[in-house]
């Protein structure tokens, strides 16, 4: 069923790192922030079925809401149309929010929220440096399957592809933020094409996990302080970029980043799940709460192992099960031809991206579903228990997983 959706303004709470207690930033009073994160915003879903009054309702809440136009977009690959407005300080805004979901013409009220990427930030060097492909066994596949012919849509920040391990393995950039058509300085991003796809027995740099996989990265973060670790992305952007990976006919979906639960994306998500999209996303490790959207059960949540694979369950991990990777100490790709050792959960679900790549180029037909079953039942049982009753954890690993698959492959 066709959609149209209209942005209002609300409040946006801005998901703080782990164990932050700071109060929520207002991103308005920051100079020069992108449209696409200003506080105070609502997204209402008008269905296709009506589409004779999407005209006559959008002129109703111009004259009953002090509220003003920002900005319009569609969402082809659900069949919504967005537009976008800024509401007063002055509106009581869970009002606003109340009234509009008492109109039966009106499907869907939510904010457009604040995600950030999962990212730690910098770590010292371990004396194993690259250690990821070792662990999970990516290089000893490699000989056989890259990720050749897969495309891996990265929704995060820009990424470097002029770094010398990433040029030519990016094939695509698009942006859906204000402001953010450079991508030179992005630094999440270009951290998480690396782990990805960086050149593989090229004499420099790292091996990335699938190395001839096809990259497209989706800008829908941002840095609000160049300063900071933290990129920051938007329902209204989030919402642009995965439309476009979706419709672009990607394979994987990698989603780096985490935050409250949120409607448009959900649909979106299923979208993409009906799609044969593999869904891939980061958790919150410290956390009474995976977060979205690990939360969703057709995603793979990931959550980060150390050098020896060894990681602590989650308090929510009774509840959900999840896959491990390297996401510690992690040697990457950095901004103007640079590396840096990095940890996050953001990490390791890059490194299971590609492994999933690897898993379709062998068979290219493999749905979600097959996908999920088999990184679980060929994951190494290597982890940290963080309570006797709980189960062990699947640390990926690629070899296995392949051999399950019928390749030919010697694993250890």
């Amino acid at each position: 069923m066709k959609q149209f959706c209209i942005f209002l303004g609300l409040l946006s709470l801005l998901l703080l790192p782990v164990g932050c207690s700071k109060l929520p930033v207002l991103l308005n009073e920051m100079a020069g922030t992108p449209r696409q994160f200003h506080s105070r915003q609502i997204i209402v879903t008008l269905s296709e079925n009506i589409r004779s009054q999407w005209q006559a309702i959008n002129q109703e809440i111009l004259d009953n809401f002090d509220v003003q136009k920002a900005g319009e977009f569609p969402l082809s690959s659900i069949k919504v149309n967005c537009l976008v407005y800024s509401v007063s300080e002055m509106v009581e805004m869970d009002e606003v929010m109340r009234r509009l979901s008492t109109d039966t013409r009106i499907e869907l009220v939510q904010s457009n929220q604040v995600f950030p990427g999962l990212q730690a930030g910098d770590s010292r060097a371990y004396k194993s440096l690259s250690y990821g492909p070792k662990l999970i066994h990516a290089d000893l596949v490699h000989g056989a399957v890259t990720g050749k012919g897969v495309s891996i849509a990265v929704i995060d920040t820009g990424a470097d592809k002029e770094h010398p391990d990433l040029k030519g393995r990016v094939a695509a950039v698009h942006n859906f933020v204000d402001g953010g058509a450079s991508f030179a300085e992005d630094r999440h991003g270009t951290a998480i094409a690396g782990v990805i796809a960086a050149r593989a027995n090229d004499g420099i740099g790292i091996d990335g996990i699938a190395p001839e996989a096809r990259v497209d990265v989706y800008k829908a973060c941002w840095y609000a302080d160049s300063r900071s670790d933290k990129a920051l992305c938007s329902s209204w952007t989030l919402a642009k970029a995965m439309d476009a990976a979706i419709t672009d006919g990607s394979r994987i979906i990698n989603l780096s980043l985490g935050g409250p639960s949120d409607e448009l994306l959900k649909k979106l998500l299923v979208t993409a799940n009906q799609r044969h999209i593999v869904l891939v996303a980061a958790t919150l490790e410290n956390s009474p709460e995976p977060g979205f959207p690990a939360s969703l059960d057709f995603v793979i949540p990931v959550v980060s192992a150390g050098p020896n694979g060894d990681t602590v369950h989650p308090d929510w991990q009774s509840r959900q099960e999840f896959i491990a990777a390297p996401g510690l100490e992690i040697l990457t790709t950095a901004p103007h031809d640079g590396y840096d050792f990095l940890s996050g959960s953001s990490l390791a679900a890059a490194h299971v991206s590609g492994v999933v790549a690897l898993l379709l180029q062998q068979q290219p037909f493999l749905g979600p579903d097959r996908v999920r079953t088999v990184l679980k039942q060929t994951g190494q049982s290597k982890a940290v228990r963080k309570a006797e009753n709980s189960p062990s954890l699947a640390l990926v690993d690629a070899c296995r997983a392949l051999a399950a698959l019928g390749a030919e492959l010697v694993c250890p």
